[in-house]
């Protein structure tokens, strides 16, 4: 009988880009612990990496692929750190072949992602896929969390499960900018778009489906001003939220 499994693929960035390798590995263990607390065991979890992060938690669904992209095109090396992200997402994807999955879904290395996953994945083999629409928003260290009622997925790069075969992998796999990978895997918001207009659509995830963990130091991208909640959304961080995401204090 032929087991269809969720590939989760986390691109981890390196230690010489990082602010601290110390705490980037916390984050990370916190990371893939919640993704390894899924209630169905169909699931894998690839981990790209420079170097294996420091830490003590170890779970046979994991494998850790070992990269080393040492070269740019001068356009690429004013955004070597995208590019890096996004050949090592593409560089996952390919790896996760292997497995025979149904479905990816790339996660950010210090984000969380709900229990329930990979059991709603396996209850639906055929879907398109979905896009978490519904999620929280998380200030690590803080007693209260946000609910992001919509629209999740245009602030958290935790976002895209998409059908194996719609990821558009080329036959030679090599990240290209102009080839449209920085949309597709980067641009964390144009998959639900770019699938639609292929008549691929994806469908919004039923349930709230990941944590975006802010202010911890290590971020690329985020801004604090852009992301900005009402207290209306504010809600205490309560135990059945937190085993649901593996969610837990690191600072």
């Amino acid at each position: 009988m032929l087991i269809l499994v969720l590939v989760f693929v986390i691109p981890l960035k390196s230690p010489e880009v990082s602010k601290s390798w110390e705490q980037v590995s916390k984050l990370f263990e916190r990371c893939v612990k919640s993704i390894c607390h899924q209630t169905s065991p169909n699931f894998r979890v690839v981990v790209v990496c420079n170097e294996k992060p420091t830490i003590e938690f170890s779970h046979p669904h994991i494998t850790y692929l070992k990269v080393n992209f040492s070269s740019f095109t001068e356009k690429e090396k004013l955004n070597n750190q995208r590019t890096d992200k996004g050949r090592k997402i593409l560089n996952g994807l390919v790896y996760a072949n292997q497995f025979k999955p149904s479905h990816t879904m790339a996660v950010d290395a210090d984000d969380c992602v709900s229990k329930n996953l990979a059991e709603f994945v396996s209850q639906n083999p055929d879907a398109n896929g979905w896009f978490v629409n519904r999620g929280y928003k998380y200030q690590d260290g803080s007693d209260y969390i946000y609910i992001k009622y919509r629209d999740f997925y245009k602030m958290c790069g935790s976002c895209n499960i998409i059908r194996y075969d719609l990821n558009e992998i080329p036959e030679q796999p090599e990240y290209n900018r102009g080839y449209g990978y920085y949309k597709y895997y980067i641009d964390h918001a144009k998959p639900r778009e770019h699938l639609a207009k292929k008549g691929k659509k994806i469908a919004p995830l039923p349930f709230a489906g990941a944590v975006y963990v802010v202010d911890h130091g290590q971020h690329q991208y985020y801004h604090p001003s852009r992301l900005s909640f009402s207290l209306i959304n504010r809600r205490r961080l309560s135990p059945p939220i937190c085993e649901e995401f593996g969610l837990y204090k690191i600072s």
